[in-house]
């Protein structure tokens, strides 16, 4: 079969023939028709992940229809449309994951290939309203988004909700489900134009984070916010708190601007703030993200879609995250 590979860190994708996976007990072969890409596949492309191994075929994101399934799994499955739930092994309890907990994509060879096989416990219908490179967007980024607002925010109709970048896959996600909800949102993003397209799907404001006074700005507009979503850190992220109200919750799951910056702790205690960390879901946050979608019929923003092959050229794209949305591979 044809696959995308990183053989090292200094060297780009290239689409290679690979052997097709053989299954094992419990497991299926998906014919993966798209495939999304993530930060995480952009971290391991810059050999800045934790335990990457080369050669590797990256991707934790896909939808497709199931070719094979093994002896012990139900023929039926054969011919099904499917996204995959690509967070693993999560474990018996529900506020953390267990050690051997995975992300598929590393160190499972991932979604990049013509086919991709997974237990069959990680799939699940395609919803029937999207498209193949729509549902491909979905796993990662919605799943850790739904987390974020909901199991770890605990969102409730008629928060204000704050999503600081909104032009990552997680962030456009956070905005429709917020929205979804019945929340009202307010965002921020690098350029008018991202922000422009938040308030398409239903932001209320944002502002430029690269404003000196965007804080105020955000305080002016909003008064204030019942839960905060971050994948940023960095020096801003003591902001954050003068825009919390009384019991916010602020929930992040990243740090591409850097580490957690010095916090002043008597706001903390005092406006009952929480600061929780998280990442990926468990199996009912991943089912309870696609009855949300399937209700609601949401639709991933989807950037551009490019073909498996241009996978390269399509990860470059987020050097500079110019993007907004998700990026997909058709394969």
């Amino acid at each position: 079969m044809k696959a995308i590979v990183l053989e090292a860190a200094d060297k780009p994708l290239v689409l290679k023939d690979v052997e097709k996976p053989v299954l094992g007990f419990g497991e299926v072969l998906v014919e993966v028709k798209a495939a999304a890409l993530n930060r995480r596949d952009w971290w391991i492309t810059q050999g800045k992940y934790a335990g990457i191994q080369y050669p590797s075929i990256l991707g934790s994101d896909g939808a497709g229809i199931v070719a094979e399934v093994s002896a012990n799994v139900n023929q039926s499955w054969i011919g099904k449309e499917v996204i995959i739930n690509p967070s693993t092994n999560w474990g018996d309890h529900p506020d953390y994951q267990q050690k051997d907990f995975k992300i598929l994509g590393l160190p499972e060879n991932g979604t990049f290939a013509e086919f991709v096989k997974i237990g069959a416990e990680y799939l699940y219908p395609k919803p029937a309203h999207l498209t193949f490179e729509q549902a491909a967007a979905i796993p990662l980024a919605g799943l850790t988004a739904y987390r974020a607002l909901f199991t770890k925010g605990k969102l409730e109709k008629g928060n204000k909700v704050l999503i600081v970048g909104v032009g990552a896959g997680t962030g456009s996600f956070a905005l429709q489900f917020a929205v979804a909800a019945g929340c009202q949102v307010f965002v921020t993003s690098g350029t008018s134009e991202k922000i422009e397209k938040a308030r398409e799907l239903g932001a209320a404001a944002g502002v430029n984070y690269k404003a000196q006074d965007w804080a105020e700005q955000l305080k002016q507009l909003a008064g204030g916010f019942d839960v905060v979503i971050d994948s940023a850190l960095g020096d801003g992220f003591a902001k954050l708190l003068d825009l919390c109200n009384p019991g916010a919750r602020i929930v992040f799951f990243g740090g591409t601007a850097g580490g957690l910056p010095a916090l002043d702790a008597r706001k903390l205690f005092w406006k009952q703030l929480q600061i929780l960390g998280t990442t990926m879901g468990t199996k009912e946050d991943f089912e309870a993200m696609l009855d949300l979608i399937n209700e609601h019929k949401i639709v991933p923003v989807v950037d551009e879609v490019f073909p498996l092959a241009e996978a390269e050229k399509a990860i470059r794209k987020m050097d500079d995250s110019v993007q907004f949305g998700k990026i997909v591979l058709r394969s």
